[in-house]
């Protein structure tokens, strides 16, 4: 009788606990109003782009994609931002570690009147999950900030940092 009772717990706390895509991560806290650049269209070698890193400081330091420009998410200062900035028709792509940090900055972008403005579907973690190089200040790294426990999950390749 307590393996029936085990093995009853055993499929309904499997089934409970089914892994959720970034698809339906991105949707459940996400507006769609950004659209989504692939880790793989930015990747080609003629897309000409500036990126905006929207994570935080450590974040940044510890790994972000070659030529990123950190903007921060906590301590984001539009008007500081735009200061970088060439022109409002510029393609601009801000990422986060998955996506739902950068639509908020590039939400502020638009409505500054940007109008070419994606956001990294997976951010950072997409990037590496599909063997895309990182950066540091001394070069590559096999680092990223993994922002947290529970948001690590969705890092599968690279080394996780977490300070």
């Amino acid at each position: 009788m307590k393996k029936v009772i085990f093995y009853i717990f055993l499929i309904f706390s499997t089934l409970g606990f089914s892994q959720e895509t970034i698809s339906e991560l991105l949707k459940r806290h996400n507006s769609e109003s950004v659209p989504y650049i692939s880790v793989q269209e930015l990747a080609m070698p003629k897309t000409e782009v500036v990126l905006l890193d929207s994570r935080e400081l450590i974040e940044f330091e510890t790994s972000h994609l070659k030529d990123a420009i950190y903007v921060g998410y906590d301590n984001f200062k539009l008007e500081d931002t735009t200061k970088l900035l060439n022109d409002k028709q510029q393609t601009i792509v801000v990422y986060c570690s998955l996506g739902i940090r950068s639509e908020d900055i590039a939400e502020q972008l638009k409505r500054s009147g940007y109008t070419n403005v994606y956001n990294l579907f997976g951010g950072i973690f997409e990037w590496k999950n599909n063997d895309f190089t990182v950066y540091n200040t001394t070069g590559e790294t096999e680092n990223v900030h993994a922002f947290s426990k529970d948001w690590s999950q969705w890092l599968l390749k690279g080394t996780k940092i977490y300070d």
